[in-house]
């Protein structure tokens, strides 16, 4: 996956990322399917919620068309 530098993270519309806060960007295809699989782990962790978690996989859904 294409790395993000901080200046290009910064550019991004709010729109570009699946939770508040700025977490999770989902820019394109290849940082919703990482967002996807992160957030499996940070639920199974305990580090997001499981309504965080739905957020995370219906954006990250939806950026990839499989709504």
């Amino acid at each position: 996956m294409a790395r993000l530098t901080e200046e290009e993270r910064a550019a991004l519309p709010d729109t570009d990322f699946a939770l508040p806060g700025r977490r999770y960007p989902i820019p394109d295809a290849a940082h919703a399917r990482d967002a996807l699989a992160r957030a499996s782990a940070m639920l199974n962790e305990g580090h997001l919620s499981p309504d965080e978690y739905e957020t995370v996989v219906r954006r990250a859904r939806a950026r990839l068309g499989e709504e």
